[in-house]
């Protein structure tokens, strides 16, 4: 059992947090192009279909950001741990177009209460997926973009969770 001597954490990324004022649309996964985790920025393909940030992407293409479905009751859910998992490569998936969601936040500036938000579309490297969000620009501007439509809400906790506010 985990205790928490602290603060508890903030929440699990790809979690809408504020169902009340969030709208969450069903979409379809591209299966030619896999998500690797939840709460990352997403657009939609030429085919239609949902597809995550690549590389030299503009913030006029983010669309989204990939919901976590919880509960879920498909194959592997009884084996991924809340805030683990991949998710599917086809398939149904929940694509926030407004609202409150929780993210993984990514590099080492802090998120502030309306701080600007950063999707990075270049340069991936280990904790700084492509798709991932940011909270300052890096330093090569054409490795990350700035939504204008979207803000921090405050900080993140330990393991670097934050919730944003997008297209409000």
């Amino acid at each position: 059992m985990t205790s928490f001597l602290f603060r508890m954490p903030a929440g699990v990324p790809g979690t809408v947090t504020r169902l009340e004022q969030s709208t969450v649309e069903t979409q379809v996964y591209d299966p030619a192009v896999p998500f690797s985790a939840y709460g990352v920025a997403m657009k939609t393909g030429a085919n239609g279909k949902m597809q995550p940030i690549a590389a030299g992407d503009t913030a006029a293409l983010v669309e989204g950001v990939l919901v976590r479905p919880y509960p879920t009751t498909g194959a592997g859910s009884q084996t991924s741990t809340l805030g683990g998992g991949t998710p599917p490569a086809s398939g149904i998936c929940n694509r926030l177009k407004r609202g409150y969601i929780m993210v993984q936040l990514n590099g080492a500036t802090a998120a502030i209460k309306d701080g600007p938000v950063y999707v990075r579309v270049g340069a991936a490297s280990a904790g700084k997926p492509i798709g991932g969000f940011e909270a300052a620009a890096d330093a090569t501007p054409a490795n990350t973009v700035l939504l204008t439509n979207a803000v921090f809400t405050g900080p993140a906790d330990a393991q670097g969770n934050t919730e944003i506010a997008f297209n409000i």
